[in-house]
């Protein structure tokens, strides 16, 4: 005996297949499709059938842009400054970061961490691509905008390592700091470590 009618134990499976949503998460949405005017659930539908044919990777930054165009407008803009660079594991960094309004430089996608776990190695990133940038935009600095994980760290610590002495860049890091509002007994070791080493004068 069928409780739901396939069709939308269909949707609610195939929504819990994405990540952070759970069961209860994956009905709901899906019985909001449902009691809801059905151009909703055709809009939806629409836009994920064009999702990946609409989607191209910038050739220099490797950040998502509109298919068919080549270099990311980040890039492109004569006001960005191509001898800084933020370099971030994914796309959806770059988001956050232009959220500030502080970063007037460009960005460079890494496509991921080096995470041995996981199977990704370095030569699975784009960090080769990095290096050449360096040259073929007279980089000045490269700022390190990777998590506070062990991945993040280790990738950042193998990029500088890649770049090394003989090039003249100034590589910096992302600082580290206790959010506000966060107690220090609930604070990781990796952050606690970073507020020490950033601490300021008062």
């Amino acid at each position: 005996m069928t409780i739901l009618p396939p069709a939308l134990t269909d949707v609610i499976e195939a929504l819990g297949k994405l990540p952070g949503v759970g069961p209860r998460t994956a009905e709901r949405y899906a019985y909001y499709l449902v009691k809801n005017d059905h151009g909703k659930a055709k809009d939806l539908a629409a836009a994920l059938e064009h999702l990946h044919a609409g989607i191209g990777v910038c050739k220099k930054t490797f950040a998502l842009v509109p298919a068919g165009q080549e270099l990311s407008d980040l890039y492109t803009d004569p006001a960005r400054d191509k001898t800084i660079v933020a370099v971030v594991a994914e796309p959806f960094d770059i988001v956050a970061l232009e959220k500030t309004g502080q970063f007037k430089g460009t960005y460079h996608v890494l496509g991921g961490l080096v995470s041995p776990i996981d199977g990704v190695g370095p030569e699975d990133l784009h960090i080769a691509e990095l290096v050449k940038r360096i040259d073929e935009d007279k980089v000045n600095e490269i700022i390190l905008a990777t998590n506070a994980s062990v991945e993040g760290e280790s990738t950042a610590l193998y990029i500088q390592q890649q770049i090394g002495p003989k090039r003249k860049v100034k590589i910096t890091r992302l600082a580290r700091g206790l959010p506000i509002g966060v107690d220090l007994e609930y604070a990781d070791q990796i952050t606690l470590a970073r507020a020490l080493e950033g601490r300021q004068a008062l």
